[in-house]
């Protein structure tokens, strides 16, 4: 069995726009039939350009290649044009082709993804959501009340509690800046704060509440803003400041008793190996299109086993990194909890021939060869992406202290 074609599909995400403006989808094709999905999780060039680096990798590693010489694949690809270090893009691209080999895998064997992965450890898997705008409200990118108003955002946790949901993430801190590390300003704390015990208020012990940020505060801000919504015990205190300096995130986790969780931006084994050893976080998100794909982040779960951490997946894309975190998820003795984008209904459902199961707040590991979903052409070919933006995007301007661009 060889990889003879590769198929790529920028998808624009209609309104609401949960998880992101766009999704890149890629899939492999091999000389027997067989086709695998995947996903590339990658914020820093417009998706046409990302199409490019997926076929060149393609075209010098992939084409003709066995789909199970994964292993053989990961090293030429981390080590191409010499660069053997963490190349966030280069990573994402691996990330989408491996994810499609293992579903090709698993399809020609008749297995799960998971079971090729060591086994099925978990039959269903707790998830949680980010705090969303009702949908007559808006969209994520909307100015709903939910991300400014302590109120708004506990009525609107209420509704998730009655879908099932036993966690919730939000993150009231404030914008991110490509100038951050910032002190957060007065008025942020106390909004944080006032979001927490809000929300504590309104869900008592029957939901997690977990507290995001984007990695936008100095070491002693972030220590600040920690001690301030301590007293509301969130389950996690998310990147409190930026990923490339490990051993200033040490420093805050050795001055909060909440957990710090931390790793959408980091890559490879070898830059979560520095978080683990410097204990800068026990709970570890990899996002599983942008790490190096299924068996990187399989190798980064077993070193975090060693330190007691723990692994909640990161997802802000589409459903097929999603269910590739799910397959990673139900084969890990150490996984914590799963993010979800809601219920896994709305376009992440139509995109998708075979979705994936959502049922009272956990997810169901589908039981199908392969990653267990079927992407469906036709719906992402309907709608391509038109706009101009990246995946992201940040405030170019400073953020002062009183929290004013």
């Amino acid at each position: 069995m060889k990889i003879t074609d590769l198929k790529t599909f920028v998808v624009g995400n209609p309104p609401p726009l949960a998880g992101g403006r766009y999704f890149i989808f890629v899939k492999l094709v091999t000389d027997n039939g067989i086709e695998g999905v995947g996903e590339v999780y990658n914020a820093t060039f417009r998706p046409e350009v990302v199409v490019e680096m997926v076929k060149d990798v393609f075209e010098r590693h992939v084409l003709g290649m066995d789909p199970f010489r994964i292993e053989t694949l990961w090293r030429n690809v981390h080590g191409r044009g010499y660069s053997m270090r963490p190349d966030i893009s280069l990573m994402g691209v691996l990330s989408g082709l491996e994810i499609a080999l293992w579903d090709i895998n698993g399809k020609a064997l008749g297995k799960p993804v998971y079971e090729l992965l060591g086994g099925q450890v978990h039959e269903r898997l707790r998830s949680y959501t980010y705090i969303y705008p009702r949908p007559e409200d808006g969209g994520a990118y909307s100015n709903s009340p939910v991300y400014d108003d302590p109120d708004a955002a506990a009525a609107r946790a209420l509704d998730y509690l009655a879908m099932g949901f036993t966690a919730l993430k939000f993150d009231p801190a404030g914008a991110y800046s490509t100038f951050d590390p910032r002190q957060p300003s007065l008025e942020s704390i106390e909004r944080s704060a006032l979001f927490c015990k809000r929300l504590r208020e309104a869900v008592g012990t029957k939901a997690d509440l977990l507290f995001g940020t984007h990695g936008q505060f100095t070491t002693s801000g972030a220590i600040r803003l920690a001690r301030a919504i301590a007293p509301y015990d969130p389950l996690w205190f998310e990147e409190p400041t930026p990923p490339e300096m490990p051993e200033e995130m040490a420093k805050v986790a050795r001055q909060t008793t909440i957990p710090i969780a931390t790793g959408e931006r980091l890559t490879t084994k070898y830059e979560f190996k520095r978080v683990l050893e410097l204990g800068a976080a026990s709970i570890l998100q990899m996002a599983l299109g942008r790490v190096g794909g299924l068996l990187e982040a399989k190798k980064i779960a077993g070193m975090a086993e060693t330190f007691y951490a723990q692994v909640a997946p990161h997802l802000y894309c589409g459903p097929v990194e999603g269910a590739a975190n799910v397959h990673l998820s139900a084969a890990i003795p150490n996984f914590l909890i799963l993010e979800s984008i809601e219920r896994w209904d709305g376009f992440h459902a139509r995109i998708l021939k075979t979705g994936i199961r959502w049922e009272d707040g956990y997810v169901i590991p589908p039981s199908g060869p392969g990653l267990g979903i079927e992407l469906d052409e036709a719906v992402a070919l309907a709608h391509p992406w038109k706009g101009g933006d990246l995946h992201l995007v940040p405030t170019y301007r400073p953020i002062d202290g009183y929290g004013r661009q």
